[in-house]
C-alpha cells in the first residue's frame, strides 16, 4: 500500500501556484510597499518640520501650526492614503491565508479586526490634527478650545498604539503559519508589535509627551520593515509552469 505524505508535512510548497493566486499575491504585496513607504514619507516630512512633542508648551504648539500648515496638510493627506492601503492589506492578507486554512486564519482575523480600529483611531487622529491648524491660523493665543482638541489629538496618538501593535501581531503569526513568511519575520511581529503594546498601556503618559514613546517608535520601525520585507516577497511570486506532481 502506498503511503502518501500529508501535503503540510515538513517543509511546505509555495502558497500561491496558479496564476490568479500569484497575481493576488502581487497587489497585496505592492499595498504593502506603498503603506510602508507612506508611512515613512508621512514620518519623514512630521521630522523635517519639527512638529512638537505632545509635552511641549501649548504657546509652541500654536505657533508651530501657524507657520507650519503646508506640512501637516501633507502629512494628513498621506493619512488618507494610508487609511485605504492599511484596510486593503489586511483583507487582501486575510484572503491569501483563508485559502491554506489552519491557525493562520484566526490570526488573519484579529489582524483584520485590529486593523479596521486602527483605522477609526487614525481618522480620529488625522480630523483633530485638521482642526489644530485650522484653528491655529485664527488664534493669537492659545484657547481652551484649542489646548482640548491638540490633547485629543495626542490620546489618538497614545491609543494608536495597541491597535497598532495588535494588528502586527495578527499579520506576522498569521504569515508565518502558512509559511508565507520566514521565522525572523514572526519574531520581529512578535518583538515589534509587543513593543507597541506595551508603548500603548501607557498611553496616558505618551500623551501627556513621556519619552515612553520612544518605545512605541522602535516597534513602528518594526512594522516597516515586516511590511517591506513581506510586500517584496508576495510581489515576488511565481506562477508554477506546470503541476507539482508532474
Amino acid at each position: 500500500m502506498e503511503v502518501r505524505q500529508r501535503p503540510d508535512a515538513g517543509t511546505r510548497p509555495a502558497p500561491e501556484t496558479s496564476a490568479a493566486g500569484a497575481a493576488t499575491m502581487r497587489v497585496v504585496g505592492a499595498t504593502a510597499i506603498a503603506l510602508a513607504a507612506s508611512m515613512a514619507i508621512q514620518n519623514a516630512v512630521v521630522i523635517w518640520a519639527g512638529t512638537p512633542t505632545y509635552g511641549a508648551p501649548i504657546e509652541e504648539v500654536l505657533a508651530f501650526h501657524a507657520e507650519n500648515r503646508v506640512a501637516v496638510a501633507i502629512a494628513v493627506g498621506l493619512e488618507a492614503l494610508n487609511l485605504p492601503l492599511l484596510l486593503g492589506f489586511v483583507t487582501g492578507l486575510h484572503g491569501l491565508v483563508g485559502r491554506r486554512g489552519g491557525a493562520g486564519v484566526n490570526w488573519s482575523r484579529l489582524a483584520v479586526a485590529a486593523g479596521a480600529t486602527l483605522s477609526a483611531v487614525f481618522a480620529f487622529y488625522a480630523v483633530t490634527w485638521i482642526g489644530v491648524v485650522l484653528s491655529a491660523g485664527n488664534l493669537a493665543e492659545p484657547s481652551p478650545a484649542f489646548e482640548l482638541v491638540w490633547q485629543m489629538h495626542a490620546a489618538a496618538f497614545a491609543l494608536a498604539l495597541p491597535a497598532l501593535g495588535t494588528t502586527f501581531i495578527g499579520a506576522a503569526l498569521a504569515t508565518h503559519a502558512i509559511r508565507l513568511t520566514p521565522p525572523w519575520q514572526r519574531l520581529l511581529g512578535v518583538a515589534g508589535g509587543g513593543l507597541l503594546l506595551a508603548a500603548g498601556a501607557a498611553n496616558l503618559a505618551i500623551a501627556d509627551g513621556s519619552a515612553l514613546v520612544f518605545v512605541g517608535a522602535a516597534g513602528y520601525a518594526a512594522w516597516l520593515v515586516w511590511l517591506l520585507a513581506t510586500g517584496v516577497r508576495l510581489v515576488r511570486a511565481r506562477t508554477a509552469e506546470r503541476p507539482d506532481n508532474a
